[in-house]
C-alpha cells in the first residue's frame, strides 16, 4: 500500500467534535478480497448517506456508524491508482499458476500484497466527526501499529517521505536470521477518502510468507537499504493473530480517542 487517494468537498483542517465517537468492530476472518471490497463499499455508502441526511447538523452531534474491519485475505496483489504495472513482476499466466489474484483499486500508493498470516485493517470513519486532516489520519494509523509492535519489544518507526511502519536493528531484534537491509517495512498503509469518509487502510505482516513480495516491487520502493519483513521474522517465531487483533483494537481506541464496540458475528 502507498498513502492517500482522496476526494473531499473542502480543505479545512480543524477539530470538529468534543464527543467521543463509537466505532463498530468486525472481525471478518478469512475473506476474498473482492467480497471485502464490496462490503467496504456498502458500509462507506451508509456513512455518506447518513451524513447527507443530517447535513444540517454539526458533525459529531449525531450518530454515525463508523466501522473498523479486520480481515485476512487469500493471496492477492493490489495496485493503487498512482502505481505502476511495471512493479508487478508476474504475467497473468504466472499469477494464475500461483493462485494469486490481482486488483487495480482506488486507494493511493503503489502495489502491495495481501495474504495469509497478515492482518488487514479497514477503518471506515467519517473524519468530520474526528478531525479533518488526511495526514494526521495516516500518522494515527501508523501510531496504532507502532504501539502494537512496542508490546512485542520492537521499536518501530516512521521514515520521512515513506508511508508505513518500519523496523530496523536497534538491539531489540530477537530473530537469529541476519538482517538483509537497514529498514524493513512491516506494515503498509494506503487510504482513500470521499466526503471525508475513509476507505482501505493497512496491511500488517504478522506470519506472512515473505516470498510473495519477491514478485513485486513492494509499494514501488526499490531502495537497496529497504525491504519487507513480518512480526514472525523479527521475533523468530509465529505470533497468535487473535492476540495481535486485540492489541490493535485497544490501541486504535486510544489513538483515535473512540469507543470500540464489537459487532463480530459468530
Amino acid at each position: 500500500m502507498g498513502e492517500v487517494g482522496h476526494r473531499m468537498k473542502h480543505p479545512a483542517c480543524f477539530a470538529v467534535s468534543p464527543f467521543m465517537q463509537t466505532v463498530q468492530f468486525q472481525d471478518l476472518g478469512q475473506m476474498d478480497y473482492r467480497a471485502a471490497w464490496d462490503y467496504q463499499t456498502i458500509l462507506h455508502r451508509e456513512l455518506v448517506e447518513n451524513k447527507l441526511k443530517n447535513r444540517e447538523l454539526k458533525p459529531g452531534t449525531y450518530l454515525q456508524p463508523h466501522q473498523i474491519l479486520l480481515v485476512e485475505h487469500p493471496p492477492v496483489y493490489t495496485l493503487g491508482k498512482s502505481g505502476s504495472m511495471d512493479h508487478l513482476l508476474l504475467s497473468e499466466d504466472e499469477l494464475r499458476e500461483r493462485g494469486i489474484q490481482f486488483f487495480p483499486i482506488n486507494r493511493g500508493g503503489d502495489i502491495t500484497f495481501h495474504g495469509p498470516g497478515q492482518i488487514v485493517g479497514y477503518p471506515l470513519l467519517d473524519l468530520e466527526c474526528f478531525f479533518t486532516d488526511v495526514h494526521r489520519y495516516v500518522r494515527n494509523i501508523e501510531e496504532v501499529i507502532i504501539r502494537t509492535l512496542g508490546e512485542y519489544g520492537l521499536e518501530a518507526y516512521r521514515i520521512k517521505d515513506y508511508t508505513g511502519v518500519w523496523v530496523g536493528d536497534s538491539g531489540d531484534r530477537r530473530s537469529d536470521r541476519p538482517p538483509s537491509t537497514v529498514h524493513r517495512k512491516i506494515c503498509a498503509i494506503g487510504v482513500h477518502l470521499s466526503r471525508w469518509v475513509t476507505l482501505h487502510g493497512w496491511a500488517f505482516n504478522i506470519n506472512t510468507p515473505l516470498e510473495f513480495f519477491d514478485f513485486i516491487v513492494p509499494c514501488g520502493i526499490a531502495d537497496e537499504d529497504k525491504s519487507v519483513t513480518s512480526l514472525e521474522a523479527e521475533l523468530g517465531h509465529p505470533v497468535d493473530l487473535q492476540e495481535v487483533k486485540e492489541k490493535l483494537k485497544r490501541h486504535f481506541a486510544g489513538v483515535f480517542e473512540c469507543e470500540i464496540v464489537d459487532r463480530t458475528m459468530g
